[in-house]
This record gives C-alpha cells, sequence and structure tokens, in this order.
C-alpha cells in the first residue's frame, strides 16, 4: 500500500514539473524575438555588433537569418542557425527531461530504482545536475561560435561636444536632440550621418513594432520591418495561437539607448543601436482572457534598421547582448 502511495505521488510531481517547464518556456522567451538574434544586417550579419555603455558585453551572433553567409561575413565553423525565440540546447534538454520521465513513470527514474521520500529528494537532485550541465554546455558552445575580437570596445564621440552634456541614467555624453540616444559612430567604408531625426525614428519604431505585435497587426509590421523579420514575427504569432495563448505588451519606455555601427552598402544605409527599454509583458489565455503570466522587466537588445533611398527605416534584426 505504502508502495503504490509513494509511486502515484512521484508520478504526481514528475508530470507537475514537466507541465511547469513546458509553460515556463515559451513565458521567459515572450515578446518581439523571443529572446533570440536572429534577422539580417547586410554583409556584417555574422559579425557581433561591437560593445557601447548600453550593451558593455557588446552582441551574440546571429542564431538565424536569410542571408546567406559569404567568403566576407562567415564565420569559421558556425553551425546551422536556429529557429527564433528558441536557445541552442532545446532539444538537448528535452530529449534529458523525457527520457528521465518515461523512465520515472515506467518505474526505472531519471537513473533507476527511486521509491519512497528518498525518490523525490533524488529525482529533484538529478534534475538539478541536469540543468547544471546544460547551462555549462550552452556556455560552452555560445563562447565556442562567437567570433574573436567581436564586442571590442572602439573609440567613441558623442554627438555633441557640449562640455558637461550627460546622457539618459547617467550614461554616455549625448546631444539633447538625440533623445535617449548618445550617438557615436566608428569609422566606416561609407559614412552615414545619423542625427536626431534618425534616433527619434528608432525609438519610435521600438515602441510601435511591440504595439503591432501585441495586436497581432502583421500589416502593421509589414510596414515597420523586413519581410524576413516579418517571417520569424509570424511564426511566433502562429505559435502561440496554436497554444490558445496571446502575447500582450504595453507601458513599453526606452530607458537608454547608443549606436553601436553605422554603415552603407550599395543603396542601403545600416544603423545597429543597442537599447535597454522597460515594458510589461503579459500572456493571456485567446479564449477567455485569463491572464497567465505577468512579467515587467527591463531588456536590452541591439536592434539593426535599414533605411533604402525614399524610404524610412525599418526593423532588419534583432541581436541579444552577452
Amino acid at each position: 500500500m505504502f508502495t503504490e502511495i509513494s509511486r502515484r505521488r512521484r508520478v504526481a510531481a514528475l508530470l507537475a514539473l514537466a507541465a511547469a517547464l513546458t509553460v515556463a518556456a515559451p513565458v521567459a522567451e515572450a515578446r518581439p524575438g523571443g529572446g533570440g538574434s536572429f534577422g539580417s544586417r547586410g554583409s556584417r550579419t555574422y559579425t557581433a555588433p561591437s560593445a557601447t555603455p548600453t550593451a558593455p558585453g557588446g552582441g551574440m551572433t546571429m542564431q538565424r537569418s536569410q542571408t546567406a553567409p559569404s567568403p566576407g561575413m562567415g564565420s569559421p565553423g558556425m553551425q546551422a542557425p536556429a529557429a527564433p525565440g528558441r536557445r541552442f540546447g532545446g532539444g538537448f534538454f528535452a530529449g534529458l527531461l523525457g527520457a528521465g520521465l518515461l523512465g520515472a513513470l515506467l518505474g526505472g527514474g531519471f537513473f533507476g530504482g527511486l521509491g519512497g521520500i528518498a525518490s523525490m529528494i533524488g529525482l529533484l537532485f538529478q534534475v538539478g545536475l541536469v540543468v547544471l550541465v546544460v547551462m555549462l554546455a550552452l556556455r560552452f558552445f555560445r563562447r565556442r561560435n562567437e567570433p574573436a575580437g567581436a564586442g571590442a570596445p572602439y573609440a567613441r564621440s558623442s554627438l555633441d561636444d557640449k562640455p558637461g552634456a550627460r546622457g539618459p541614467m547617467g550614461g554616455a555624453p549625448a546631444g539633447p536632440a538625440a533623445g535617449m540616444f548618445g550617438g557615436q559612430r566608428p569609422p566606416q567604408a561609407r559614412t552615414v550621418q545619423i542625427g536626431p531625426a534618425d534616433y527619434q525614428a528608432f525609438e519610435r519604431l521600438l515602441g510601435d513594432i511591440q504595439d503591432a505585435y501585441s495586436r497581432e497587426d502583421r500589416v502593421t509590421l509589414g510596414n515597420l520591418s523586413t519581410p524576413e523579420m516579418v517571417s520569424y514575427f509570424d511564426e511566433e504569432l502562429r505559435n502561440n495561437a496554436a497554444r490558445g495563448v496571446v502575447n500582450k505588451i504595453s507601458d513599453v519606455k526606452l530607458l537608454q539607448g547608443d549606436l553601436a555601427e553605422a554603415w552603407g552598402e550599395d543603396r542601403t544605409d545600416y544603423a545597429t543601436v543597442a537599447m535597454r527599454y522597460a515594458l510589461k509583458d503579459v500572456m493571456v489565455e485567446r479564449a477567455n482572457g485569463r491572464v497567465v503570466s505577468t512579467d515587467s522587466s527591463e531588456v536590452t537588445e541591439l536592434w539593426t534598421f535599414l533605411r533604402q533611398p525614399g524610404r524610412g527605416w525599418v526593423l532588419s534584426a534583432i541581436q541579444q547582448t552577452r
């Protein structure tokens, strides 16, 4: 009798753990981009953005892009890009967890022979070991995949040479017309002038894209982003619909930002900016509007915008910081 009760408790605990992990994964990766790095930055697609005061560690390399690596942009030994919104190692972790759950349900546990209270403690300890191993593996492989010298600081100069000018939140010097951005530009083959109107456009796009994503407005997303980025956003929105949830984003506020790179290729201008912003991220059930999760947090990402002659800036890539 005692053995049967212990087995039922073990099965119930395992099912609860699996359900929690299943729900937590998409919640942790909510918001446009899902915490991933994807899109295109022209010839710099597979080069990590440089460090800035807003993103001192620089940016991570691209996980997914429709731009094919070329001899001038590729990273030697780079692995195939992962799907947007999913971090490397997800399948590996899921496989280990699935094997452990299956073994436990069949009476074998993660490493076999669990029973009673000792089995519960042993199971939690083993899950912790698996998580630790996966985290160490993720850190190791991410560092190996990053190009040497990426994210190194470069000489910077303020857009506003006015003595004593300070950026927001005590950041780097910035001109008042630049808004939240303390704009600096490293030397480029073709110089692209970034002025106050451009910084205002970047800040406006940050809010408008978050709002359109929250409303699942694909038409507006198409006007504010490249077709490639729209395809990734659409994939995320369809995944949310399949799970029966809607990602509601509000109270987006830029706290600090600065320019990492600005350059031109052919007739296209590019600008990569580091932005630290606050937002309220809520996941609700599509059928009845019940709140599944709520998160008010600050996020730091690098967004790349492109502009073609006669047109405004549009989003072409999102990358996470290191």
